[in-house]
């Protein structure tokens, strides 16, 4: 893990803390990317590869609206099928722009989260347009403001910023899109790196 960049650390204590500390974790829309064989992606995240062995040891299960990749659940977000104060752990990586409502999936997700329950939360802000023809469309951008507001109701939220800000300029271009570290390097001599001039916002809470 040498020299692993300040936002994957933040998710790799997070994830890994909800992974060590509840037994019945839902991911919604499977961006965990953890089973191939539910999701339409895979890949580990954050370089996190430890999660799919973790996810074998606790009630992993993937929601998703439609069945086209196999969920264990169908449900909508805006309306989760559980009672509440039920689950003990939610992760929603790169969903809330795609959904019609955000505000009202957080609601919901904080619902049904039992208290001390954790949320795991990944979205975009200056990121480039990334529908899914037949399956999502492309709705919002979330500021860090925006992502206070959402999640007001937790007792505890940490919001971390993903990508400083000449790397994430660089990002929204074709040419160097997902090829950001050495502008990352520059971010971080400028005093860049924790900008909220960001591409994504990483977000933990705590019902």
């Amino acid at each position: 893990m040498s020299h692993e960049r300040p936002w994957d650390a933040f998710a790799r204590e997070k994830l890994i803390k909800i992974f060590s500390e509840k037994s019945l974790i839902i991911d919604i829309g499977g961006g965990l990317r953890i089973d191939p064989s539910k999701n339409n992606r895979c890949g580990a995240i954050h370089g996190l590869d430890e999660l799919s062995d973790m996810a074998k040891k606790v009630d992993y299960k993937i929601l998703d609206k439609v069945a086209d990749f196999h969920p264990d659940i169908l449900g909508d977000i805006h309306a989760l099928p559980f009672a509440d104060n039920s689950i003990d752990a939610i992760t929603c990586v790169y969903v809330l722009e795609h959904v019609e409502e955000p505000q009202k999936a957080v609601k919901e997700m904080y619902r049904v989260l039992k208290p001390g329950g954790y949320c795991w939360i990944e979205v975009p802000f200056l990121f480039y347009y990334h529908p899914m023809e037949g399956y999502y469309k492309d709705f919002y951008r979330f500021t860090y403001d925006g992502l206070e507001y959402l999640t007001r109701d937790f007792k505890r939220v940490e919001i971390r910023n993903h990508r400083g800000a000449l790397a994430t300029v660089m990002n929204l271009l074709p040419l160097f899109s997902k090829k950001t570290r050495f502008f990352e390097l520059i971010d971080k001599l400028i005093g860049k790196e924790g900008s909220r001039q960001t591409s994504n916002y990483l977000v933990f809470c705590e019902k």
